[in-house]
C-alpha cells in the first residue's frame, strides 16, 4: 500500500466539519473519493472546501479541527 498526500491549497484555518454542531466531514479509517469534501479553510471570514482530490482506502487526518494551517502543509494521508 501506498500512501497520498492531500495538501492545504491556502493558508487559513482548517475545519474538520461544516459548523461546530455538525459532524465531521470524514474521521480516521474513513475511505474516500476524489469529490469528497474532507474539511474547510477559512480565509478572511471566507470558507473553502477542501476536496479529497484522489480515491482512497483509509485517510488518516495530520491537523486537527481549529487548528491554523500554511499553504502546502499536509492536511492528510490517505492509503490508495
Amino acid at each position: 500500500m501506498s500512501k497520498l498526500e492531500i495538501r492545504s491549497p491556502l493558508p487559513g484555518t482548517f475545519y474538520r466539519k461544516p459548523s461546530p454542531d455538525a459532524p465531521l466531514f470524514k474521521t480516521d479509517g474513513d475511505a474516500v473519493a476524489a469529490t469528497d469534501v474532507v474539511g474547510l479553510i477559512e480565509v478572511m471570514k471566507t470558507f473553502h472546501e477542501i476536496p479529497a482530490g484522489l480515491d482512497g482506502k483509509n485517510i488518516t487526518f495530520l491537523v486537527d479541527d481549529a487548528e491554523p494551517i500554511m499553504a502546502g502543509q499536509v492536511i492528510a494521508e490517505v492509503e490508495v
